[in-house]
């Protein structure tokens, strides 16, 4: 089994305590990205203002993106899959061992397409009008045609770098550009337009996606009822003086004028350090039951919380840690916030069914995690009242080879399809196009004998897809071509989910 290969960097730091002995990067910081500076100059919490005194109630205009990165390379065709006789009869021909039983779809009425079974949860998601399949989605500089493809030489300048490479089009999803030297996430740009002190708000480590040169996402703890600030320095740990010394000395060193910008940045990111880890704690801290829990997320939760009163799953626990902060935004400040969660796992080259039934097996494992999870953060946004406030979408490096392989998996590919959810997702329906099932077809990249695998060439746009969720949030056209620098190559702009 290949194990995906993400590229989300966490810095690391020493430092010492007042008797001067080391202290290592989790006994200083306890599991949180706090205060950590890099080479960029401010760390994680780079350009954190929002955490100092910015606080304000939530106002008739918030608005929430949270984003589900699939690290590994989603498997999307067998996650929604199409139902009408002649599509499902070519899927099937091709697929042979892992396709999926018709008969075991959860159906998506009104299209002739049905989500994998173990993603069943989302049924009413569907039925609400909250979901909606966006089809064979990647990276593009423009629109392109297979011949256009083919005619493209390996130097040039119209084609992604490095297609087919997971780290690669890891960055190209989350730059929104295709180009490798881009070190901006197009999360953290659209993050800038609205606002500098609103950050990318990370629950899964440090994404390229909400980092640029000048600023780092917001790092909070995955889990629910996590210590979130300075070892040693929380409020329940002043009313020991060695604790209240050393705290009034860092206050004091970090409040000191600085000779070099580079310095000062990281002196301001230590301060609001301190105001944010303060203003946080307390609702990083709550649990399912827990004194400050709301009843609305815990219930919405429930078919994850566990006996003991913790999630189930990764995802489970990164969304019910969002869920909190979304409900509890104006401790957060600001009126538009950009989440940031992920799954690993989806580098399914062998295995990818263990069964002799499609319908289970790894793959399976890893879609029911991600039904599951989304299924109950949408229960949650609704019963707070919030679900036309919030809109969640998928990404991944890219989809797989729509032939099997050898190994009972599949390969690196190029476009996917992805899930967008909320209230406010004109569901029902499908978007984007979805390709030919033919491998060597019009949307096959190959030509080949040995390169004829379905490998889709996108027929939309990263850019389309994130420009459709940025129209939402309220980005003007200017600052869409600002965020999205080839998004003008594109006549269509939107994908009209939203």
């Amino acid at each position: 089994m290949h194990h995906d290969n993400h590229s989300t960097s966490h810095a690391h730091a020493h430092t010492h305590g007042h008797t001067g002995t080391p202290m290592n990067r989790r006994s200083w910081l306890t599991r949180s990205g706090l205060g950590l500076a890099s080479a960029l100059g401010a760390g994680t919490l780079g350009n954190l203002a929002l955490g100092a005194g910015n606080a304000q109630a939530q106002t008739a205009d918030y608005k929430a993106l949270v984003c589900i990165f699939m690290f590994g390379g989603n498997d999307a065709m067998n996650m929604v899959v199409p139902t009408d006789n002649a599509r499902y009869a070519a899927y099937k021909d091709v697929r042979q061992k892992l396709a999926i039983p018709a008969a075991s779809l959860t159906p998506l009425s009104g299209i002739n397409f049905g989500l994998h079974p173990a993603m069943a949860a989302l049924a009413p998601a569907w039925a609400q009008g909250n979901l909606a399949p966006v089809f064979n989605v990647g990276p593009l500089f423009k629109p392109m045609t297979k011949a256009e493809y083919r005619a493209e030489p390996n130097t040039s300048r119209m084609l992604p770098d490095n297609l087919f490479s997971h780290n690669d089009q890891q960055n190209h999803w989350q730059t929104g550009t295709a180009r490798l030297e881009t070190r901006s996430g197009w999360g953290a740009r659209a993050a800038a337009e609205f606002g500098a002190t609103n950050p990318v708000i990370s629950v899964a480590g440090s994404p390229r996606f909400g980092g640029s040169d000048t600023q780092a996402p917001m790092v909070l703890p995955s889990t629910p009822g996590a210590v979130f600030g300075l070892d040693g320095l929380q409020a329940s740990d002043l009313g020991w003086t060695p604790n209240v010394l050393r705290r009034n000395a860092l206050t004091t060193m970090y409040g000191h004028a600085q000779d070099l910008s580079l310095t000062d940045a990281y002196a301001k990111a230590q301060r609001d350090a301190f105001t944010l880890s303060a203003r946080l704690s307390g609702l990083i801290k709550v649990t399912p039951g827990s004194a400050g829990a709301m009843a609305a997320i815990d219930t919405a939760f429930a078919p994850l919380i566990n006996a003991d009163k913790t999630v189930r799953s990764g995802l489970g626990r990164q969304l019910y840690q969002v869920a909190k902060l979304i409900a509890g935004n104006a401790t957060i400040g600001g009126n538009r916030q950009i989440f940031f969660g992920e799954m690993g796992g989806f580098d399914t080259h062998s295995a990818q069914v263990i069964t002799d039934n499609a319908a289970g097996g790894y793959h399976a494992t890893l879609l029911k995690e991600l039904g599951d999870a989304l299924a109950c953060f949408n229960a949650a946004m609704n019963a707070l009242g919030m679900g036309n406030a919030v809109t969640t979408f998928t990404q991944s490096d890219f989809g797989r080879t729509f032939a099997p392989n050898r190994t009972n998996g599949t390969d690196h590919a190029w476009g996917s399809h992805h899930l967008v959810m909320g209230g406010a997702v004109k569901g029902g329906t499908s978007y984007g196009a979805y390709p030919e099932l033919a491998l060597g077809g019009t949307n096959d990249v190959g030509v080949e004998d040995w390169e004829r695998q379905g490998r889709w060439l996108p027929t939309s746009s990263v850019d389309q897809y994130a420009s459709t969720l940025l129209s939402w949030f309220g980005a003007t056209d200017t600052q869409l071509n600002r965020v999205l620098p080839n998004l003008q190559n594109f006549s269509t702009r939107r994908l009209g989910f939203l």
